[in-house]
């Protein structure tokens, strides 16, 4: 369905970017990985589907870094046509004890980042296409992005700002070949939610599972997680021809966490 079409998923070489990756390579997509971290794994697992697969390292917390990656993808397969947006960090403080360098810096990989590589990918997809434009620019934003939680003043601020965005940028290219949506997880069992498992299991003196289930329960009424590989497949079918005119949406995969 993807075949000669080229993705760049930042964030990707581990959690819910990869596993997004991996769903859009399955779909025939050549990739561009980004992120942190092993990255020769991650790289095996893309190519393994048989598509060509290339890395850039930007930090996304530098415009600069950015727009050499969105050049490099450009150079390296010809054309970038679809852009995902999934770089992310996070820190828990309340407001009146969060650090301002921890702010800032969500602010800039969670929101910032996001802007910058859209405006940089645009201008290409829109002339694709005969001028008609092709694209798809997914921004992987969360349930936070739709409700709050104490403690994630920065990362629900940030992730709010990515469903504005998303809609902005739909409706600046709405009669065109070119979608803007966002996918909003709740739970993703990722590196940075075990880590808030652990914490709180530490900081309990309970255990890991019983961590788990008290952070599910809190919130979201499936009692069970997201997996990269459901996000992922919601990322083909926001890319596949039957997502054509799914614009601006804010799609959540949440368990039933905003239904309450």
């Amino acid at each position: 369905m993807l075949t000669g079409k080229t993705a760049l998923v930042t964030g990707s070489t581990s959690g819910i970017g990869l596993g997004i990756a991996k769903a859009l390579a399955a779909q025939g997509a050549n990739i561009v990985l980004n992120g942190f971290g092993d990255v020769d794994g991650p790289k095996a697992e893309v190519a393994a589907l048989g598509v060509q697969v290339a890395y850039h390292g930007a930090d996304m917390s530098k415009p600069a870094e950015i727009e050499d990656m969105i050049k490099f993808a450009a150079a390296q397969f010809g054309q970038l046509d679809i852009l995902v947006n999934n770089a992310g960090i996070q820190h828990v403080a309340k407001i009146e004890a969060f650090p301002v360098d921890k702010w800032d810096a969500i602010l800039a990989i969670n929101l910032s980042s996001a802007f910058h590589a859209t405006r940089l990918a645009l201008p290409a997809m829109q002339a694709s296409n005969d001028g008609k434009g092709w694209g798809r620019i997914i921004n992987v934003a969360s349930v936070h992005g739709l409700v709050g939680s104490a403690g994630k003043s920065a990362y629900v601020a940030a992730k709010h700002g990515i469903v504005g965005l998303t809609k902005v940028t739909a409706l600046e290219n709405a009669t065109t070949g070119i979608t803007c949506n966002a996918i909003c997880p709740g739970w993703v069992l990722t590196p940075l939610v075990q880590k808030q498992v652990d914490a709180r299991a530490a900081a309990e003196g309970i255990s890991i599972d019983a961590a788990t289930q008290e952070l599910l329960g809190e919130k979201e009424p499936s009692k069970q997680f997201t997996t990269p590989e459901e996000l992922g497949a919601l990322a083909v079918f926001l890319c596949s021809p039957a997502g054509n005119n799914v614009r601006g949406v804010a799609w959540n995969m949440d368990g039933g966490w905003t239904a309450q």
